[in-house]
């Protein structure tokens, strides 16, 4: 048998598969980390502010939370993409390669109909507006309430604030999928 009789086109597809779960895999371990990094990152710059009474580095968390909510989003919206192809394009073409009886990668839209899922989906959502948009509005808020406003900061926190809008109204259009 030649290296030429191994390659079948539902080998590769199966090949295809196994790269796309890893990137998922791997693009999940980043997204829920990012989390907890930017919790952490948040903390540590309240805590400085706190100590040294520098109030206009409050205004570091949103950036923050700007660069790393859109950060989780893109790989939010790269994990669910991955399941979608899988169970859209990739089952269905393996399915008819090999006269598959029933859904090739069932998985991929099976745990979408579990029970409590929009309730966890909602949750989710809370946890990421709370961390991605109301943390950093609070630290907002502290700064326009500090003694040290400045006006060219205040021009930059609202233009902040405005985006922190747009990332909140992007978290709350990927819950509806």
């Amino acid at each position: 048998m030649t290296s030429t009789d191994d390659v079948s086109e539902s080998r590769i597809l199966l090949t295809e598969y196994d790269h796309l779960k890893e990137e998922q895999k791997t693009r999940i371990g980043f997204r829920d980390n990012l989390l907890y990094f930017t919790l952490a990152a948040a903390t540590a710059v309240v805590a400085v502010t706190v100590q040294s009474g520098q109030f206009p580095l409050l205004l570091s968390v949103p950036a923050i939370c700007l660069i790393l909510g859109w950060t989780y989003l893109v790989n939010d919206e790269k994990i669910s993409a991955i399941g979608h192809y899988v169970h859209d394009r990739l089952g269905p073409r393996l399915g008819e390669l090999t006269s598959a009886h029933g859904t090739v990668f069932d998985w991929e839209a099976y745990h979408r109909n579990l029970a409590g899922r929009t309730t966890r989906k909602r949750l989710q959502t809370a946890v990421d507006l709370f961390t991605y948009l109301v943390l950093p509005m609070v630290c907002t808020t502290a700064f326009w309430c500090s003694p040290t406003v400045q006006p060219l900061l205040v021009l930059a926190s609202l233009v902040q604030t405005l985006a922190l809008a747009v990332l909140g109204w992007q978290f709350l259009r990927r819950t509806e999928r």
